[in-house]
């Protein structure tokens, strides 16, 4: 049986937008000081990099504590609200902590004639079990993971690729806020208030990106199909789809999508997703009919895309960790399904009101 969590706003913080916008920019992320990292450069199996953010001030004991892997959302980083925010839940648990950048991501364009995308399950793999062998090397300790928007929509997609296998590398993983449905979620940021302010927001740093990889391979893609894009279906028509294979932006989208495979899951898998995600339109989440029993599916009425904040002014971003990390633990603890009560969550913060509820 899938349980239900509820996510209750500040009733200062009205609205899928204010709830997506406000976190991101204003809330406060950590308890204790912010993350300090330690970065890796990893050479890919085509001699790229890969930079991967380790949190220095982690577990000090010895011995092989679980590791967290944070896949991080479009144009995201460790610096991201989010990622700051599961650092903090990290250190406060006795995690060990990493988020592996998607190529370009780190603040270095990569080399290769490739960026990234959704469906980039490949990619995913490689990431995790260079992460599997690693923590063999230091005792064997669990490894959990984590995405957030489109780095959940390629962690279940790779679980859904793995099958029965993704148990042999992962204990567990987490989506957050993903697009599922790329279709239904690339046309919603196109339109309305969404095309005016995310969609911008995206292509200021995704254009430029995008052209230095031109500069870097000539002819890689129209260039002024790109220069021309004023939406994100424009944009991955004319450079991430033809750059990663796909015919054009549909072929991406559709292709990409980790929904189709949610039933083909065989590892204990989250995928959270407020109904008033701006990013994601409530009728195309996943139903319960359309997952395989290992996956839980938490779809609370509010949230907002990455937001979930708690408290008072400015609120507190530490509720969607402390979520979810709840879940990552029971998974570790040996139970494939999340079926807690309220003592079983974490301490409560101010304002803070999450709560399960049974079916």
């Amino acid at each position: 049986m899938n349980s239900a969590l509820h996510y209750t706003a500040p009733r200062w913080l009205p609205g899928g937008h204010l709830q997506t916008i406000w976190p991101a920019l204003c809330s406060r992320r950590v308890h204790g000081p912010r993350p300090v990292y330690r970065r890796e450069r990893w050479t890919a199996p085509d001699g790229d990099f890969v930079d991967v953010d380790f949190l220095a001030d982690g577990p000090a004991s010895a011995g092989a504590p679980p590791l967290l892997i944070l896949f991080h959302g479009l144009e995201g980083s460790s610096r991201s609200h989010y990622a700051e925010a599961f650092a903090d839940w990290a250190r406060e648990h006795g995690f060990a902590y990493a988020v592996p950048h998607f190529r370009g991501c780190s603040g270095e364009l990569n080399q290769a004639p490739r960026a990234y995308h959704s469906g980039d399950f490949e990619e995913i793999d490689w990431v995790l079990r260079r992460f599997q062998a690693l923590q063999a090397q230091r005792g064997g300790g669990p490894l959990v993971a984590v995405g957030i928007s489109l780095g959940g929509n390629a962690l279940l997609r790779w679980a859904g690729e793995m099958g029965e296998a993704a148990a042999q590398v992962v204990e567990a993983v987490a989506a957050v806020c993903s697009p599922l449905d790329l279709v239904a979620g690339g046309h919603a940021i196109g339109r309305g208030f969404n095309r005016q302010v995310y969609t911008r927001m995206f292509l200021h740093s995704m254009k430029p990106k995008a052209l230095a990889k031109w500069d870097q391979h000539p002819g890689l893609f129209d260039r002024n199909r790109l220069r021309a894009a004023r939406d994100l279906h424009a944009f991955d028509d004319a450079f991430t789809a033809p750059v990663h294979g796909f015919r054009n932006a549909e072929d991406y989208w559709t292709r990409a999508s980790a929904k189709p495979h949610l039933a083909r899951i065989r590892v204990p898998a989250l995928a959270l997703n407020a109904r008033n995600d701006p990013f994601v339109p409530a009728w195309s989440l996943p139903t319960a009919a359309e997952v395989g029993p290992q996956v839980r599916l938490w779809q609370p009425a509010h949230g907002g895309h990455v937001g979930f904040t708690g408290g008072p002014l400015p609120g507190h971003v530490r509720s969607l960790p402390d979520a979810v990390g709840a879940w990552l633990l029971a998974a570790l603890g040996g139970r494939a399904s999340f079926e807690a009560g309220p003592s079983e969550l974490p301490p409560p913060r101010a304002g803070l009101r999450w709560d399960v509820a049974r079916p």
